[in-house]
């Protein structure tokens, strides 16, 4: 009887393009790494982390001739965002798969809230997203890919001071279903849904940080390579999966 060959992990991605919004640092840059470790060529967006950035490709290109790019854009300029994937597919001739990651996070409590934070908030947590799966669609649709973009755990359940950062991953996760239902069956589209996986650059009190440690079930932080590799699987073992939005938090989205 003969058994079909066993296909290596990093031989299910080989040859595929990975555009990565934000991945110069932290999460974003651990995702790269991963899912390059696995095969993958990686588009590497950034803001303004150009060193981060270019280093980053650097090392994936030591790694493997070729295989990383990095592409710079305001997310918010959302006329540049066609022009940021068609500069992506000249340079590489295929996208496989989108991962809206980039995101602005910080409190706005209702007294202080200003129209420039709801444009920032909303702009990189969701239109961005949007608009950027709108311009990378026709690409993905050819080669069967998929679209990730990362919620939050906060979506479903309100964090103190932050009246839009909240409802701004809360649709993001509807964009995630809405998206995933217009796009079958050629595109399949998920979410992953962060909790205390890193704390927020600009710092946190350890009282919070406790408070939030309590709430968790696991009773420790994650660790990026966490979501990582939930992400790894949405893409190279998942091909019935979409419309989902996977919690990795420790179980804090359980209740508290």
């Amino acid at each position: 009887m003969n058994h079909p060959a066993t296909i290596e992990p990093s031989e299910r991605l080989a040859g595929k393009w990975v555009l990565i919004t934000g991945a110069a640092k932290r999460i974003g840059a651990c995702i790269a790494r991963t899912l390059h470790e696995n095969g993958a060529n990686i588009a590497i967006h950034y803001r303004g982390s150009a060193d981060a950035a270019e280093q980053l490709a650097a090392e994936l290109n030591n790694s493997r001739t070729g295989s990383a790019m990095t592409v710079q854009a305001d997310l918010l300029d959302t006329q540049r965002l066609a022009g940021l994937v068609e500069e992506v597919m000249t340079h590489t001739g295929r996208l496989d798969v989108l991962l809206n990651n980039a995101s602005t996070f910080y409190p706005t409590p209702l007294n202080e809230v200003t129209e420039a934070h709801w444009d920032d908030l909303l702009g990189t947590n969701l239109k961005a997203p949007l608009f950027l799966s709108q311009a990378a669609a026709p690409h993905l649709r050819k080669n069967q890919g998929m679209i990730i973009n990362i919620v939050d755990i906060h979506a479903q359940r309100p964090l103190r001071n932050h009246p839009v950062y909240g409802p701004a991953k809360a649709a993001l996760g509807m964009l995630t279903r809405s998206l995933a239902r217009d796009l079958a069956p050629e595109i399949r589209v998920n979410g992953v849904s962060p909790g205390a996986i890193l704390w927020p650059e600009d710092g946190m009190s350890e009282k919070m940080e406790q408070t939030i440690l309590k709430q968790v079930p696991l009773k420790r932080t994650g660790e990026p390579a966490d979501i990582a590799r939930t992400i790894l699987f949405l893409v190279k073992d998942a091909p019935y999966i979409t419309g989902q939005i996977i919690a990795v938090d420790g179980g804090r989205s359980i209740g508290w």
